[in-house]
């Protein structure tokens, strides 16, 4: 009996997958490759993360401005987000802060926004000053009272334009 259901659990693992299988349906239209923005938003920050083989990406609508407009942190799997904030897509300029600095050998973005008291970070750091030089994309958080933040790191290079934020949120540039 034990080497039945062995082997039985050694077909189903090597098996081809059918035709009607999940993973070989195609990426529906609405969500980008490597991505959890829709295909009518504009991506602005989107990886896949090193230790979790989660997503995270910043989502614009295409009208994204100042006055109109909204802006989403995602992070999980396409067609099961596990956090998207702000839930509501009005006001979205007034939740997330954006900084840039940069100068000859550096350039530093970060997006940053609280929700329920944890402060999330996305950043893109580059130091060519550093031997050997460091870059680095990902996502840090905080938890309420602890001095210590997690950082997770993306798996690869991330698909970044931060254009649409600029001129859009508050810039605490230093």
């Amino acid at each position: 009996m034990r080497l039945q259901i062995g082997m039985l659990v050694l077909l189903i693992l090597w098996a081809p997958l059918s035709h009607n299988s999940v993973a070989s349906q195609p990426v529906p239209d609405s969500v980008l490759p490597d991505s959890l923005c829709a295909a009518q938003e504009k991506t602005v920050f989107s990886c896949t993360l090193k230790r979790s083989a989660k997503l995270v990406s910043l989502c614009a609508s295409s009208d994204f401005a100042k006055e109109r407009g909204y802006l989403q942190y995602r992070f999980g799997l396409p067609g099961k987000i596990e956090l998207e904030f702000p839930g509501d897509r009005t006001g979205t300029q007034q939740k997330f802060h954006y900084s840039h600095y940069f100068r000859a050998q550096v350039d530093q973005t970060e997006i940053s926004f609280t929700n329920a008291g944890f402060e999330y970070t996305v950043f893109d750091r580059y130091n060519g000053e550093e031997k050997p030089h460091v870059a680095e994309q990902g996502i840090s958080v905080s938890a309420p009272g602890k001095p210590r933040e997690t950082s997770q790191l993306c798996a690869g290079k991330a698909k970044a334009d931060y254009s649409p934020l600029q001129d859009a949120l508050p810039n605490d540039a230093p």
